[in-house]
């Protein structure tokens, strides 16, 4: 029988360090073997207790999460999920943890006492992935703003090609280095499903768009496609892309769960083989679970474009996996070189037909 996964949870909250180990305690493959007020104490039970994941409130006095979490990432580089809270100052430390090398984050529900348990499933499958996980590897990003280098939207042509992207566990950080690399000129329009929820996107959103020659922004119903630019679906929210007369549209919409996410990877790329064919391209990258992988199987059979990241460069191979398993990958990338990949794929497009046209061609779906 598999040892349980020992966890530490580091929280100043009296009522949280009796919550968490609650809901955690209901799965007896989880152990909790400690709790800490703080990050000092945090630190020295780590080196006495030696858990294998931590959870990690970031809100503390004397010490703060973020300061905690350089010396973990510093001395035992122990995997950390953050417990966030989902106000804005919340939304932005987390963000920053993200960068520094935090595994994943769960976000507190605005009543924690009575709506803790919602997000039981959520923070147990979390650490499972956590302690199985290759770790989060922090790749080099740009340190200066690159605004100056977009170009204008006003510039923009039709995109050479639509590119789908699909990412989850570990995804902040690798979605940062792959957008980061790709120049402003970039000819695909790229739109992402990250696994986030609420309140975080539109952050992490602007925060890409600081350090990315690319534009980037968080998704509207109605945001058109255009070449260089990368729209971050809302989270809460499934994103669909359309062909319409007068432009390329990306459109929100609130219906359920797939796989259990809103959004979910499969609905994005699904409207991409329906209304793109074979000028659709999609990505699966690091993640946990299968989301995506039968929407991928939609862009293949419509001629598109498959690329899935490579097991060695995932925090959590789940997602890519799921895809290459059932033959849907054409093409398996590290996340180095997914940048040089999708600029290669969309630059060989450029000389032909725009994406509406390109969904035609393919007959992909549209009567």
């Amino acid at each position: 029988m598999t040892a349980p996964v020992r966890v530490l949870v580091v929280d100043d909250s009296a009522l949280m360090r009796k919550l968490i180990p609650q809901i955690l305690q209901t799965d007896s493959s989880i152990q909790v073997v400690g709790t800490a007020m703080d990050g000092n104490f945090g630190l020295r039970k780590i080196e006495e207790l030696r858990p294998q994941v931590v959870t990690l409130d970031l809100e503390m006095p004397g010490m703060n999460g973020i300061d905690t979490l350089k010396e973990i990432m510093r001395r035992s580089r122990v995997p950390v999920i953050v417990v966030s809270s989902h106000s804005t100052e919340g939304a932005s430390v987390t963000l920053k943890a993200l960068g520094l090398g935090a595994f994943d984050f769960v976000a507190k529900p605005h009543d924690v006492s009575a709506r803790m348990p919602e997000i039981a499933s959520e923070l147990i499958a979390k650490i499972k992935a956590a302690a199985q996980s290759r770790g989060v590897k922090v790749q080099p990003i740009p340190g200066v703003s690159r605004r100056a280098e977009k170009v204008s939207t006003d510039a923009k042509k039709q995109p050479s090609r639509v590119v789908a992207i699909g990412v989850s566990t570990g995804g902040p950080h690798a979605l940062q280095f792959v957008l980061s690399q790709l120049p402003a000129d970039f000819p695909g329009t790229i739109v992402v499903v990250q696994h986030m929820p609420e309140g975080f996107t539109e952050m992490f959103a602007r925060r890409l768009d600081e350090i990315c020659a690319i534009a980037v922004k968080e998704a509207q119903s109605g945001d058109l496609l255009l070449a260089g630019r990368a729209l971050i679906c809302p989270g809460s929210r499934h994103i669909k892309v359309k062909r319409l007369p007068l432009g390329d549209v990306a459109v929100l919409t609130d219906e359920p769960r797939v796989n259990g996410h809103r959004p979910s990877v499969d609905v994005l790329f699904k409207t991409a083989a329906e209304e793109f064919g074979a000028n659709s391209l999609a990505v699966l990258m690091t993640g946990m679970g299968e989301d995506g992988a039968q929407g991928m199987g939609a862009v293949k059979a419509a001629g598109g474009m498959t690329i899935a990241q490579s097991e060695d460069s995932c925090v959590v191979f789940g997602m890519p996996k799921a895809a290459i398993e059932r033959g849907f990958a054409v093409r398996v990338v590290g996340l180095d070189a997914l940048a040089n990949t999708l600029q290669a794929q969309c630059m060989s497009d450029r000389a032909t037909a725009g994406p509406g046209d390109g969904g035609k061609a393919a007959g992909a779906g549209r009567t």
